[in-house]
């Protein structure tokens, strides 16, 4: 135990941290690489599909949608699998080798086709890595008293590897110049683009993170019956309402969304508020900033208190946090709103992995948890897409309004459905029952 946390659970948040670093790289780069010129779009650009004409932005929007994608569309199965194997430790490894070859081909690849090939390959990857690597940190959970610390910790580390990895990006590929110019950096004699750079450190996150796997983790004792019941319910079992996890997936899902939904207005935003980029990106990186400073004391008092207070909290915060946003006129009002929002997402996300947790049983920790990953991606990769189509039908407001619309869903959802798992009559420090 290092600062009370599991060591195996820090290495998993260490090796988590590497690999999200190489992908927020990549959410960076791959546009401008794109956009250079570098990718032929030749014979794609300015094709009409259906009356509706492909432009640049479009693509570049499908190439990073599509990683989104097959990765939250794969987790259930590849959760399933690690299931039914117990083998989460040969996942983890095979999708950061995935992760690891598509980020090393892009610097040789000039066919746009070839990159969303690369994509989705990475994709895949992510679909191996991410369930098996959560089932682990909650396989390694001694009893219910640790799960929220640990899940607190885990997420901490992987969102400092997402937060910071995109102003690390900026600074490889400009050489940290003012200038937007793309940098030649000359190692041994020759001469490297800062693109090239750029994929290099996300090669080697990936590998910083298989090494310290293969090094350090081992699979815990693989119980037989924890691969029999595999399904993910909707309904409880009394068939009286709907199920915790579902419910919970559902209301990671609305989250996550409204995360997402700042990305694509920077150019509205920037004029509404009359900011530089610069305050912008730390608008942006409010909400990780808020998830980094509160996610482990959050999980941490989750095992005290109880998980269902915490998620509800979130949710009750969430809304008017997100609404706020497409209304301030300043841009100190919206790094507050943004903060705030993280706040809440930092109480919603460990204690909603906790609780899932404590309820997967028999199901299997892969198959349960893969529901509440599954859908964290989903509404990441949906919600840039959604806020643009909201904005163009409606205001600045718009994409705002319906986000906290969605969080109040996810309010009534989980304070009508979903049940505390842990019993709070117990002392702190004693373990809880183990199915």
């Amino acid at each position: 135990m290092v600062f009370g946390t599991d060591t195996r659970v820090l290495t998993l948040a260490f090796a988590r941290m590497a690999d999200a670093l190489g992908n927020s790289f990549l959410i960076i780069v791959l546009p401008l690489y794109i956009a250079s010129g570098q990718v032929s779009l030749a014979g794609i650009a300015g094709q009409q599909i259906l009356g509706f004409t492909l432009q640049t932005e479009t693509l570049i929007g499908l190439v990073l949608s599509l990683f989104g994608l097959l990765n939250s569309f794969g987790q259930p199965f590849t959760g399933r699998l690690s299931d039914r194997t117990g083998k989460r430790r040969v996942f983890v490894l095979t999708g950061l080798v995935l992760f690891a070859i598509g980020s090393a081909a892009y610097p040789f690849l000039s066919s746009y086709w070839a990159v969303l090939a690369a994509r989705a390959f990475q994709g895949l990857g992510a679909a191996f890595t991410i369930p098996a690597t959560v089932a682990l940190v909650n396989d390694y959970a001694a009893s219910d008293a640790e799960r929220g610390g640990n899940f607190g910790v885990f997420n901490t580390f992987r969102l400092i590897g997402f937060g910071f990895g995109p102003i690390i990006a900026g600074v490889v590929i400009t050489g940290g110049l003012a200038a937007n110019d793309v940098v030649t950096y000359r190692i041994a004699g020759t001469a490297i683009s800062g693109f090239t750079a750029a994929f290099a450190i996300a090669v080697l996150g990936a590998v910083v993170s298989l090494a310290l796997v293969w090094a350090l983790i081992q699979d815990p004792p693989f119980e037989a019956e924890a691969g029999k019941d595999l399904s993910i319910a909707i309904l409880d079992r009394d068939g009286e309402g709907l199920d915790s996890v579902f419910v919970l997936g559902v209301g990671t899902f609305m989250m996550a969304s409204t995360i997402a939904l700042f990305a694509t207005l920077e150019g509205p935003v920037r004029m509404r508020l009359n900011e530089s980029t610069l305050f912008f990106s730390v608008q942006f990186a409010a909400v990780v900033i808020a998830n980094v400073v509160f996610q482990v004391p959050i999980g941490r008092a989750s095992d005290r208190l109880g998980r269902r207070p915490f998620i509800v909290a979130g949710f009750v915060i969430l809304v008017p946090s997100v609404f706020a946003q497409g209304i301030v006129t300043g841009p100190w009002l919206m790094l507050l709103a943004r903060f705030v929002q993280g706040i809440a997402v930092a109480l919603v996300f460990a204690p909603s992995l906790a609780l899932a947790g404590d309820l997967a049983g028999a199901r299997g920790s892969g198959t349960t948890l893969s529901v509440l990953t599954m859908a964290f991606g989903l509404g990441v990769a949906i919600g840039p897409l959604a806020s643009g189509l909201l904005y163009n039908f409606g205001s600045f407001s718009t994409p705002f309004t319906a986000g906290a619309a969605l969080a109040f869903v996810g309010l009534v959802l989980t304070y009508t459905q979903v049940e505390e798992t842990l019993d709070l009559g117990q002392e702190s420090d004693q373990p809880a029952p183990q199915d």
